[in-house]
């Protein structure tokens, strides 16, 4: 993800994926940002998947005196999954585990953002064989925001 691209995300700025090609998807959702991470946790688990991390960028914020809309992202996958990957290619481990980001932008629109498996697959020129490892983030999105 290009730098000012992750800093506006980070801050909340309004953003819209512009039309090239930066590798990120984004879905919208009908809840709010602690609502929807919540489902999305509720479907990674769902799935047999493990949640590595949950990060509340927003409550840090605040903790610092800072405001920020709020944004928060979950840090999943499966080491069974992702280890062959990395074996494969090991420039894949800057990219997993895998990520789901859940922001609000400046029109108080809920957003679901995460990284595009066609990005990753030419960013890092995986195996095709492997692809189905990383295949989970769409799906789980999807089934998160209906």
């Amino acid at each position: 993800m290009n730098h000012l691209l992750w800093e506006a995300v980070l801050i909340g700025l309004a953003f819209r994926a512009p039309a090239g090609d930066n590798g990120i998807a984004q879905i919208q959702s009908k809840y709010s940002v602690p609502e929807t991470i919540n489902r999305l946790e509720s479907v990674i688990k769902s799935r047999g998947l493990t949640l590595f991390a949950r990060i509340d960028f927003s409550g840090d914020a605040a903790k610092a005196g800072l405001e920020m809309r709020p944004t928060q992202m979950l840090v999943f996958g499966n080491p069974k999954a992702g280890t062959p990957l990395m074996v494969a290619v090991p420039s894949i481990a800057i990219d997993l585990p895998l990520k789901a980001l859940v922001w609000q932008d400046a029109d108080g629109k809920i957003w679901v953002s995460y990284n595009q498996l066609e990005y990753l697959q030419k960013r890092h020129g995986l195996p095709e064989e492997l692809i189905k490892n990383i295949s989970g983030a769409a799906p789980i999105a999807e089934k998160a925001v209906e």
